[in-house]
């Protein structure tokens, strides 16, 4: 419901679109009456191509004549990005400590701000995901199942920084210790998959695994 009101007010601002009898009363004012030397047929297939290319036009003019209330719009709707994407940036402890970093991290993705609660579901729904991953473990995935791996594990980096920023004081600690514990077992996975290691890859998805399971738990 809530992405028809959207549209509804899309074409709301929109300029209506002219009538089709308007069309034609300018087409029949520009009719030419002699053909030129032409033949019929040919004048008609012009005359088609003519009545079309203005349709065309009108209808262009309609959509996109007012390109600042549609930029209004979507800059007002928070998850429609009109500029260049951000560089995501993390304000708790929850890097690689050798690298400062994270191995799995994709970079070019953006990531809306849903708030605390949207980011929290995110989390335990992604976690989810991740251990649903595990059926495809051995079945010569490896490409898939790291770029999947590493989509789903971005987000939650970002969206677990952002969570721990939220949480109450007595939380924090807690939090970015369970954040830690599952980036690390997932980096552990990433290389495993990477390097297309099956025993390696089944013995940290079972880590990485319980670890999500606490995710979701705490997420709930």
């Amino acid at each position: 419901m809530a992405m028809a009101a959207n549209f509804n007010g899309v074409s709301e601002a929109l300029p209506a679109i002219p009538k089709l009898r308007r069309v034609e009363k300018m087409q029949k004012k520009s009719t030419i009456t002699c053909f030129l030397g032409k033949k019929k047929n040919e004048f008609e297939d012009n005359k088609v191509q003519t009545n079309r290319r203005l349709a065309i036009g009108l209808a262009s003019i309609a959509l996109f004549g007012n390109a600042r209330i549609g930029n209004s719009l979507a800059e007002d709707n928070g998850f429609w990005l009109t500029g260049p994407i951000p560089v995501p940036s993390v304000n708790n402890k929850i890097d690689n400590e050798e690298t400062g970093t994270r191995s799995f991290l994709k970079k070019g993705i953006y990531i809306a701000n849903i708030g605390t609660k949207g980011r929290m579901h995110r989390l335990k729904r992604y976690a989810f995901d991740l251990i649903a991953l595990g059926d495809m473990i051995g079945q010569d995935t490896w490409n898939y199942i790291r770029k999947y791996l590493r989509l789903k594990s971005t987000f939650m980096y970002y969206d677990f920084d952002e969570v721990i920023s939220a949480a109450p004081a007595d939380d924090k600690k807690s939090l970015t210790e369970l954040a830690n514990r599952l980036f690390d077992s997932v980096e552990k996975l990433e290389n495993a998959v990477k390097k297309q290691n099956l025993p390696q890859t089944e013995s940290y998805y079972a880590d990485t695994t319980s670890i999500l399971q606490e995710v979701m738990s705490r997420m709930a």
